[in-house]
Order: C-alpha cells, then sequence, then structure tokens
C-alpha cells in the first residue's frame, strides 16, 4: 500500500462508516493477494512482427494472407463489411456480433505490387503489403485507412500467438498484449469509443476501454467511463468508416488528430494507436455514408431494441428509501402543477436492506396495490437491479444461487465476494448460458410487483475497494460460454451478458409486451437488449455539456436511447442550470429527473414559479413531438441510425459541421441548439446547408454558415429544416402533420412510422412528399395512397 492507497482507504472508512469501510479496505487487499497467487506473474517477453508475406490462399469472400511469423484472414461480408484477423483469428466467438455475416461470394483474392496481396469486392477493396500493412480503400482506389503492422509480445515461457487458434497462448486464450498503429486523412475527426464525457469528437489523448465505475460522479474529463467500447467512427472528406477491435480485454486508444499542410503537399495523416493487455487482434472496417455505416453496424451487431412507447415520455427517478409517501408525494406533485409523466424510477432504496428482488416491507407494505394505482393515472414502476447478491445464508436469491453454483469463483473455487450495498456480496457469472437463464427466472419477481421495466446499475460490476480498482479480481474465473478466463476478458462485457439475461427472461414471462430496460454499463451490441442512462453525470455547466457528449457518442456506436438524469449526479444545480438541462433533455430520447440523495428534491417546482412555467412548455413540446419520437425509436430499429444525431450526420464533408460539439440532429427534420453555458440569451448556431426555419419564431436562415439566434430562458433554440414532415400531436389530440415549406422550387419530404403498440408487429413506414403547386405547398404519399392525417403547413410567408 503506498500513500495514495493510505488516503483512499481513510476516505473510504470515513465516508461509508467504519464496518463498511473496513470491509473495503479487506476486500482490496483480498483481491490483491488473489491477483499476485493466480495470475501469471510478468517475465520475459519477445517482441513479434508479422514478417515477410510467403503466400496466401483463397476463400469464400477472401482468404489468408501468410507471413513469416503471423497470418491475417481478411473476409469481406455481403453487405461490404471487412473482417482481418490476425494470428488465425476469426470472428466467432464474439458477444457483440448478432450473427456472423454471410460471406461476399463476389469478393476474390489476387496478388498485387510487390509482394502483397488485395482482396476486391464491389464496395471496399483491402490491400495487404508484403510486409502486414493493411489499407482500406474506396473502389476508387482512395485509401481510408492503413493499418500499420502489427507488434506482439510473447512471453518466452510459452507459445502465445500461433496460426491455428485466435492468439491462443499458455494462459487460457490470453494470448499476447499487442499494439496496432493506424493511419487516416489528416483532415479526420475522431469519434465514438462508448459513451465519453469528454467528446463527441474525440480530441488528442488517451482513452482507456475499461467499464469503470465513477469515483463519485462522472466529471467531463473522466475516463474511463461505464461504458467504453473498441468502437471508432472516423469522417474525413475522403469518407466515413467505422473500425470496430472486437476484443473485451482491457486496452487504452490513443488518438491523434491529424495537420495539413496548407498547399504544400505535407500533410501529417490523424494516428490510432490500440493497444490490448491480452486477446485476440481481429477488427472490422465498414465504410460509406453515415447512414450506410450505422445500418452495417446494426446488421452486424443486432437491431436495437424498441422501447414501449410510454418510455419515451418524461420520467422521474427516486432513491426509493422514501417510501410509498415519497412516491405519492412526487406524483401528486406532477399531477397538480398540470405536468405529464410517464414512469417513477425506485432505486435500490426500496429493497429490503438493499439485496436485490426483495421488497423493504415498511416502507412498501403493498407494493403491487401502489403499482396498479399508478398504473391507472397513466403512470409506471420501474425498479433498480444490481448484479451484488448478499453472501448470507437464508437470503433466498443467495441459497438458490449457491446451490445452482451460479456464483463467480476464483482460481481455487472458492466464491469471490465483494462490498456492495448490501454487505458482502457475491456475483454471477453471467457469461454463463445457464447462469443467465437462472437470473432471468428472478425477474418474475419484479413482474409480480407490478414493475414495468427495469434499470441495470453498478453493473461494472461494482465491488468497493479502499484501494485499486472497485471491482471484481482480474484472477476471477468466469466461464465465458465454456470457453473458461478470467475477468481480465469478462469484465467489459459483464454489464452486458447481464442486460441480456433480463431482456431474455422478461421476454419469456411476457412475450407479447416490449422489455424496458436501462443499463449504465455496457459493451458493443447492448443495444440489442435496451438502452443506457449515463450514471451520475457531475453538477454543473460542463457535466451539462457532457451529459450531451455521452448521448451523441453512444447513438454513434450503435445505442440510440440513451440520456442523463437531468441536474447531475450530485449537488443542487441553479435554477438556470436545471432548467438549460430539462430542455435539453426534453429533445433527448431518455428523460429522466432525479432526487439525488446530496441535493435535495429534483422536482421543476422546487426550483420557482418562472422554472416552473418553461418546464411546462418544454413538456408540453415533449408531448406534442412524441409521435416524432415514435418514428425516431421505429427507424433506429430498422436502420440504425439514432435519434440524436450529429450535426454532420447528413453532411460529413463539412468541416465546420465536424467541428461543432455543441447542437445536434435530432432525426433529419429538426436541429436542436441547447444552452449550454450560464446567463446566455443568444447563441450561436452552425447550420447544415439548406433553408432552416426557427420553430418559434418562423424567421428564415440559409446555411451552410453560422448564424446568432434567440435563446430567452422560457426555451433553447430548435430549428426546422424546410420541406420537412414531422408526425405530432394536434390540437384535438390525434397525430397531425406538421409541414415546413420546402424552398423555391425544391421539394422536401419525411417518415411517419406510427407505433403499432407495445407488442411486436411489423410497423407500417408511410413516406410523404412536399412540393410547391402555385402558392401552395402540397403534401403527397410516395405510394400514391391518400393521407390520412390533417396537415399543418408552417413557414409559408418564408417560401
Amino acid at each position: 500500500m503506498d500513500g495514495r492507497d493510505l488516503v483512499r482507504s481513510v476516505r473510504m472508512v470515513r465516508a461509508v462508516g467504519t464496518a463498511q469501510g473496513l470491509r473495503s479496505v479487506r476486500a482490496a487487499w483480498q483481491r490483491r493477494r488473489a491477483d499476485a497467487l493466480a495470475l501469471p506473474r510478468q517475465r520475459a517477453e519477445r517482441a513479434r512482427v508479422p514478417g515477410t508475406a510467403s503466400g496466401a490462399e483463397s476463400q469464400p469472400g477472401g482468404g489468408v494472407v501468410h507471413f513469416a511469423r503471423s497470418s491475417l484472414r481478411v473476409r469481406v461480408a455481403s453487405g461490404g463489411a471487412v473482417f482481418c484477423g490476425w494470428d488465425g483469428a476469426g470472428p466467432e466467438p464474439s458477444y457483440a456480433l448478432a450473427a456472423c455475416p454471410e460471406v461476399d461470394s463476389r469478393a476474390v483474392l489476387e496478388p498485387d505490387r510487390e509482394g502483397g496481396w488485395r482482396v476486391v469486392s464491389e464496395r471496399v477493396t483491402v490491400a495487404v503489403s508484403r510486409f502486414g500493412a493493411v489499407e482500406v480503400r474506396t473502389p476508387g482506389g482512395v485509401v481510408l485507412r492503413r493499418e500499420l503492422p502489427p507488434r506482439w509480445w510473447d512471453r518466452t515461457d510459452g507459445v502465445a500467438g500461433s496460426d491455428d487458434g485466435a492468439g491462443a497462448g499458455p494462459e487460457e486464450g490470453a494470448g499476447s498484449r499487442w499494439v496496432q498503429r493506424s493511419e487516416v486523412a489528416a483532415d479526420a475527426r475522431f469519434f465514438g469509443l462508448g459513451g465519453r464525457a469528454r467528446g463527441p469528437r474525440l480530441r488528442d489523448g488517451s482513452y482507456r476501454l475499461w467499464n469503470s465505475a465513477p469515483d463519485g460522479v462522472v466529471a467531463p474529463d473522466e475516463d474511463p467511463v461505464s461504458l467504453t467500447m473498441p468502437v471508432q467512427l472516423v469522417v474525413a472528406d475522403a469518407g466515413t468508416h467505422l473500425v470496430f477491435h472486437d476484443n473485451s480485454w482491457d486496452g487504452r486508444v490513443v488518438l491523434r488528430e491529424g495537420t495539413e499542410g496548407a498547399g504544400s503537399g505535407h500533410d501529417r495523416p490523424g494516428t490510432c494507436e490500440v493497444r490490448m493487455d491480452g486477446g485476440p487482434l481481429r477488427y472490422w472496417v465498414l465504410a460509406g455514408t453515415p447512414a450506410r455505416v450505422l445500418l452495417g453496424w446494426t446488421a452486424l451487431t443486432g437491431a436495437p431494441a424498441l422501447p414501449p412507447r410510454w418510455a419515451l415520455g418524461p420520467q422521474h427517478a427516486l432513491g426509493g428509501s422514501g417510501g410509498e409517501e415519497e412516491v405519492r408525494r412526487a406524483v401528486a406533485g406532477y399531477q397538480e402543477h398540470g405536468l405529464p409523466l410517464s414512469a417513477v424510477h425506485l432505486g435500490a432504496g426500496h429493497h429490503d436492506g438493499h439485496r436485490a428482488f426483495t421488497v423493504d416491507r415498511n416502507r412498501y407494505p403493498d407494493l403491487p396495490g401502489l403499482a396498479r394505482e399508478l398504473r391507472a393515472g397513466g403512470v409506471r414502476l420501474v425498479s433498480a437491479v444490481e448484479p451484488a447478491v448478499r453472501a448470507r445464508s437464508g437470503d433466498a436469491v443467495y441459497d438458490g444461487g449457491a446451490a445452482a453454483e451460479v456464483f463467480v469463483r476464483d482460481a481455487r473455487g472458492r466464491e469471490v465476494r465483494g462490498v456492495v450495498g448490501p454487505g458482502e456480496s457475491v456475483f454471477p457469472d453471467f457469461t454463463d448460458a445457464r447462469v443467465r437463464k437462472w437470473w432471468g427466472g428472478l425477474y418474475t419477481e419484479r413482474l409480480a410487483q407490478g414493475f414495468a421495466g427495469v434499470w441495470h446499475d453498478r453493473n461494472e460490476p461494482v465491488s468497493c475497494a479502499a484501494f485499486g480498482e472497485s471491482t471484481l479480481p482480474r484472477s476471477a474465473r468466469h466461464a465465458l460460454e465454456g470457453r473458461g478466463g478470467d475477468h481480465r476478458e469478462a469484465h467489459n462485457v459483464y454489464g452486458l451478458a447481464m442486460a441480456r439475461a433480463a431482456y431474455d427472461g422478461w421476454g419469456e414471462v411476457r412475450p407479447t409486451e416490449r422489455p424496458f430496460l436501462l443499463s449504465r454499463s455496457g459493451w458493443a451490441g447492448l443495444q440489442r437488449y435496451g438502452g443506457a442512462w449515463s450514471g451520475k453525470v457531475a453538477t454543473g455547466w460542463p457535466g451539462l455539456r457532457a451529459s450531451l457528449s455521452l448521448v451523441l457518442g453512444l447513438g454513434l456506436c450503435g445505442v440510440p436511447y440513451s440520456g442523463p438524469d437531468v441536474g447531475g449526479g450530485c449537488a443542487a444545480p441553479s435554477p438556470e442550470l436545471y432548467l438549460r438541462w430539462f430542455q435539453l433533455s426534453a429533445h433527448l430520447p431518455l428523460f429522466r429527473t432525479h432526487t439525488a440523495s446530496r441535493a435535495g428534491r429534483r422536482e421543476p417546482w422546487e426550483y420557482g414559479s418562472e422554472v416552473l412555467e418553461h418546464a411546462r412548455a418544454a413538456l408540453r413540446e415533449r408531448a406534442r413531438l412524441l409521435p416524432y419520437f415514435d418514428t425516431l425509436g421505429q427507424l433506429a430499429r430498422l436502420t440504425g441510425a439514432p435519434y440524436v444525431r450529429p450535426v454532420w450526420w447528413n453532411s460529413p464533408r463539412d468541416r465546420a459541421l465536424r467541428n461543432c460539439e455543441d447542437a445536434f440532429l435530432l432525426g433529419d427534420a429538426l436541429l436542436v441548439a441547447p444552452v449550454l453555458e450560464p446567463g446566455a440569451t443568444r447563441r450561436a448556431v452552425q447550420l447544415p446547408r439548406g433553408r432552416w426555419y426557427d420553430t418559434a419564431t418562423g424567421q428564415v436562415h440559409e446555411g451552410p454558415g453560422q448564424v446568432v439566434v434567440d435563446a430567452p430562458l422560457s426555451r433553447i433554440p430548435v430549428l426546422a429544416r424546410a420541406g420537412a414532415v414531422l408526425p405530432v400531436v394536434g390540437a384535438d389530440g390525434g397525430t397531425e402533420l406538421e409541414v415546413w415549406a420546402p424552398a423555391a422550387r425544391r421539394r422536401g419530404g419525411g417518415l411517419e412510422v406510427p407505433d403499432a403498440g407495445d407488442g411486436w408487429r411489423r410497423p407500417d413506414v408511410r413516406r410523404y412528399t412536399t412540393q410547391w403547386e402555385g402558392d401552395r405547398v402540397v403534401v403527397a404519399r410516395q405510394d400514391g395512397s391518400a393521407v390520412e392525417y390533417p396537415v399543418r403547413v408552417r413557414g409559408v410567408s418564408g417560401g
């Protein structure tokens, strides 16, 4: 223990109390000792590079190029996705892939210049040099990405890395640590890597790939965060591409943007360096427009789960320890102030002793009755669920799990124990299908209590420690779907596998309902099971900006449904900060306020009459846009396009838009410009090409370029694209089409995908066109059928 560990230990004891604090000190020592005994000791390593190409063999969709000290498999899928796997690595097994895609039978392997090889397909060309550099090119020959020959560090006491396994070595699949360096265009910008507080544009720096619980709250410079993914989206003039390193080990990505020579021709390319502590060196590359790339990513990793319609309404989270009266007080407050509310989330405080799948009967004597009472008023209950199970005989969940041997064990076969809210706890091994089945069955109890959904918390997983990492020992053993391994490989997919268990278990009990599931942690593919919440973002203006970055980053990594807690996760926001956060969240997929344990009540009426009035207006606008949110959710499932998109989504070659981080597109029709600084009543907005209308004033703005718009305390600027068609709630409560007049001699259009209910019926996609005919704007169905909704045309005076 060094001085830093000692200080952290003292702080832990003071923060959580003597007994719990001492347990956390003991747990930290036990974890350190377990890892020292079970993990391989550091020994001499030998660096290795592929060497010179010695030949190649064709395979469906591509082939294998053999080098003196490695081999590279290149395969092009039918949708154009490129797979590259070194040392014999194949695309499966994988926690990210929904299914391994079929190969492109037309892709061929052929000799290239100077002893290299290339795989040529209709959508992409992959060139492999004689020394192992890999270039991904467009059909026109433009290089999107150049991978330099990788380097491994093999242990000298055994073979790590071979041609017949996924980097398999003496450590049961651990293989060698490795580094891969890449070059991209000098003008390229990096995005993604999961939800990152410092973004959405990822500037020069180092980004860790290890899901980590925040030490308090998520600060704007926090790294890593709870939901990391080795997924990069790279946007440049030459094109857009996504690269996914399918490896769940601890790693680090170092990014450096390039610089252009201002006409001299001496450009410095952007660089990316991926370092992994072990696991296979394999990756996927998808190229095309941003929309095509996300469509391909969805085909690869699975369609996003569609939330039930009520989950697009405003929601409120409570700690749960206040009991039924706290819930009734909050709901009654919303009703008395004329504020819509669709759900109340109960934190772990509603459990008996913070134990999952229990209820504190003193605080909640009739929880099913409370749920029925709220449901009658249109409000659902959502339950927090944490993976930690109190390790005490007599606890029903623990006894059942111990008998079934479902908990994570150490190298000597003993249960791994940590310290969380319930006290000394054990953790299910969600990388075992048998355990997922057992855990999924426990959600029957939540349904019986009347809950309509769940949110997973502390599922990185968290095990409190006075020093070191607040998670399980790296030497803890996991099933990993029968392959066997330890927590170094299982840690990042733990939250993903827990989400799968809940989603499958919920679906078995309620097969006709769409499950509602939020997760704080996860990995690539999380969207198949639900959405994400941003955890405890720091309260403050930088935290407000970070919350937008987290949502945008997750959307570009395939998780469209996410959002922060209004006001942040700690302290009491000022009335202005609370309102600006509220106005932003009213335009995000997950719209949730949260009563923070250390910040008092967070309902809108607690901040005075002016804030209440403006919050009510934001809620009315959210309710009016509900059919549009329905459409965006359905489109996310069908195409992978997120609700919330960067402003460069349709114009990736616009460099000014690529640098814009303080506004976003809500679908294709709306541009939202939140106020992210105190005291601002006007702000600059970077517009994409075309005509845009201020939805509040009707003022016309022409893009591309920057304009300054009003942003009074009562609202944030929202602009509509000329020609757009939005399904909204009309004055009579039914759906109407809000049409923004196209520019003269131009056409427009839009989509409506009505929600068919909370079941699984295939949606009906309705396409509309708009155009001028004489002095009026005409709206028509693209298929020629009649327009069945009332139409309201706006912006005619600007036409």
